[in-house]
């Protein structure tokens, strides 16, 4: 445990800090998950490397992680490691998207949409990915972040088809990108920014730079992509008339 951890929780209130319940915590900690608390008499007290470990666990959760694969994946991270340094390691799994989905009910949904929905226009919102269907009728899942797009396209008139059509050319070309821009950061960012000898909250605050500036430069190419297919559809229209 880091020597500048500041030692000053009880299991109760760390079980609070990370919405777990005191059992869960002391189940980790007995699969050596987090480090011993330090003990005084029958009181063990817990501190900020606890609390960024135990943050890492949920992040890894909420990917999907099995308990075997969480313990695989800390058993790499240096017991002595500080808790910015942990927190590093949950910066990278973090979602890029601002928000998590949420489930409510058609109700709730046309709500946030601010209008009525048909079932039509349910259609396009599953269909270009904005909403999900569950098992429980009326209720879906959905990507806040999204739904103000989901939106234009029902206004713009967007047949269910042609909503499947792009929703597969984006998601083919976006996991594409996705896997080159991931390499790229694994081969030729992370080392360099290991090798810099920089602090963790720096590198920290790097890596949340990288997100915004790889969404804006895709956004940028594609616009620019598209301003170019229209010149070059316009001329070539010019030239079938000549």
């Amino acid at each position: 445990m880091s020597p500048q951890a500041t030692e000053t929780m009880s299991v109760e209130q760390l079980a609070t800090r990370v919405d777990m319940t005191v059992r869960t915590v002391r189940f980790y900690a007995g699969r050596g998950l987090i480090p011993p608390p330090r003990r005084e008499g029958r009181n063990g007290y817990y501190g900020p490397d606890h609390l960024a470990r135990l943050e890492l666990v949920k992040e890894l959760q909420a990917h999907g992680f099995t308990l075997a694969a969480i313990e695989g994946y800390l058993e790499q991270i240096p017991t002595d490691a500080t808790p910015e340094q942990v927190a590093l390691h949950r910066t990278l799994l973090a979602p890029w998207t601002p928000e998590m989905p949420e489930t409510l009910d058609r109700t709730m949904l046309e709500k946030r949409a601010g209008r009525g929905l048909s079932d039509d226009d349910l259609e396009v919102l599953v269909a270009i990915g904005v909403v999900e269907p569950t098992p429980t009728e009326d209720v879906f899942r959905l990507a806040p972040a999204h739904l103000a797009v989901g939106m234009g396209f029902l206004d713009a008139g967007l047949p269910v088809d042609a909503a499947l059509a792009a929703r597969r050319m984006v998601t083919e070309h976006g996991r594409a990108l996705a896997i080159e821009l991931t390499e790229l950061f694994r081969t030729s960012v992370w080392p360099q920014l290991v090798a810099s000898g920089q602090p963790p909250e720096l590198m920290t605050a790097m890596i949340e730079r990288f997100k915004p500036l790889t969404v804006q430069a895709l956004v940028t190419a594609y616009e620019e992509a598209v301003d170019d297919e229209k010149r070059r559809t316009v001329r070539r229209k010019a030239n079938d008339r000549d």
